[in-house]
């Protein structure tokens, strides 16, 4: 015990012999702790960007199933689904010539672009009994795997 205590005197006596602009980390110490948080980083972003990727798929798939189901309800107050002419902007805003619209059947356009800022596309099939609501997914182009893939409703 005794010789513990002249040790800590000792280290207390050295730190107290420092001359002034000594205090602080060494060169060395702060390049050691740069380099640990540069590693923790490149093990770390490639799966936070693969989430991010993975969450705005799961938002545009459900972004057209709302517009598909804002789709059929329009059908239903209105007795057909929307033409090609009037697209899906008549999801937001009455038309002139539709009768028994009640909507808005979207709260926002917002809801016509996908996650990644391209347009989400309606096509209307050609007997007018049936649609289409896709998503390009990532790349916008149609095809495509993983986070560029098509996401199609219903």
């Amino acid at each position: 015990m005794r010789r513990t205590l002249e040790q800590l005197g000792q280290r207390l006596k050295m730190s107290q012999h420092r001359k002034a602009g000594e205090e602080g980390y060494t060169l060395m110490e702060m390049l050691v702790v740069i380099g640990v948080i540069a590693l923790i980083a490149a093990v770390l972003t490639p799966s936070i960007l693969g989430n991010m990727q993975r969450a705005r798929s799961k938002t545009a798939q459900m972004q057209v199933q709302t517009i598909a189901g804002a789709l059929e309800t329009f059908r239903a107050d209105v007795g057909r689904y929307p033409t090609s002419e009037e697209s899906l902007s008549v999801l937001l805003a009455a038309p002139s010539s539709v009768e028994g619209w009640t909507g808005p059947y979207l709260k926002d356009s917002k809801y016509l672009q996908d996650p990644w800022g391209h347009s989400v596309i309606y096509t209307l099939n050609s007997d007018g009994q049936g649609f289409t609501v896709r998503s390009n997914g990532s790349d916008g182009v149609e095809g495509g795997t993983g986070a560029a893939r098509d996401l199609i409703a219903p």
